[in-house]
């Protein structure tokens, strides 16, 4: 088992070579320990990998789309603390998501267009993350809880091969409160990631990212499965964690010299 932390000050790395440990042991020893803004602890030698899947809001963006829109409708205060508890695990995701929807119905789908403008935000680090996985062979697939309507232009910012995520229903350029086609939810998550791993061949590696309770399935199906300023329950689940802001952490732990980052 291998363990890499960054010590406090993100002051270079230190790396742990431990046998016979539980990842959640070896997490809890290092945080009793140390005041690490980020930690990685897996089974073997910890290598690139050749998958990523990471979640949309609070992870790749600085923010939760569905409640920056609803702000252009007057409710963000209602929706916000819908998606905070579905995000916590309190409540069934695809039954807060509708309801959230719904009240939305009525929205005009130009205030989507100016949110992505004035509020949606990549996360610190995160169009160096991606950039510098694909520079070196990494396939990346965006995967949300969240909609297309953000997530296209997103996933075209940070470089993203793929998205996977709900759609909002439109008529007439109005939201209708529904939603088309098939929810994509916690085990849809997880599912993309087997489905992407599958075709990369044996003994590939993946990377997966995510903050709140819906990911949970995809953070512990990847080799790596970092909880990044996560809800507890997401952060409990994972056996890496970024509690800083800066994504690059994710590369640090990785061992990617700084060297071969795609710097922006």
């Amino acid at each position: 088992m291998t363990a890499a932390a960054l010590p406090e000050g993100d002051a270079g790395v230190l790396e742990l070579h431990m046998d016979g440990s539980e990842e959640g042991a070896v997490l809890a020893a290092i945080d009793a320990a140390f005041d690490t803004p980020a930690m990685l602890v897996a089974r073997g030698p910890i290598v690139v990998p050749a998958l990523f899947v990471s979640d949309m809001d609070s992870t790749m963006i600085g923010q939760e789309c569905i409640d920056e829109l609803a702000d252009y409708a007057g409710i963000k205060p209602q929706i916000a603390e819908i998606t905070e508890r579905a995000m916590q695990g309190e409540l069934d995701f695809e039954a807060a998501l509708r309801e959230r929807v719904a009240l939305l119905a009525g929205l005009d789908e130009g205030a989507i267009h100016t949110c992505l403008a004035e509020r949606i935000t990549a996360a610190p680090g995160a169009k160096t993350l991606v950039a510098t996985l694909v520079a070196m062979g990494t396939r990346t697939v965006l995967v949300t809880g969240g909609f297309h309507h953000f997530a296209d232009p997103v996933a075209e910012m940070l470089g993203f091969h793929r998205v996977v995520g709900n759609r909002l229903a439109v008529e007439g350029g109005k939201l209708t409160g529904g939603l088309v086609g098939p929810i994509t939810d916690s085990a849809v998550k997880a599912a993309v990631l087997r489905e992407e791993l599958g075709g990369l061949g044996e003994g590939a590696h993946s990377l997966a990212t995510g903050d709140g309770a819906n990911d949970i399935p995809m953070i512990e199906a990847a080799t790596y499965g970092f909880a990044y300023r996560a809800k507890p329950k997401a952060r409990a689940a994972a056996n890496g964690r970024v509690d800083s802001q800066d994504l690059t952490a994710v590369l640090t732990l990785l061992g990617v010299p700084r060297t071969d980052w795609r710097e922006y």
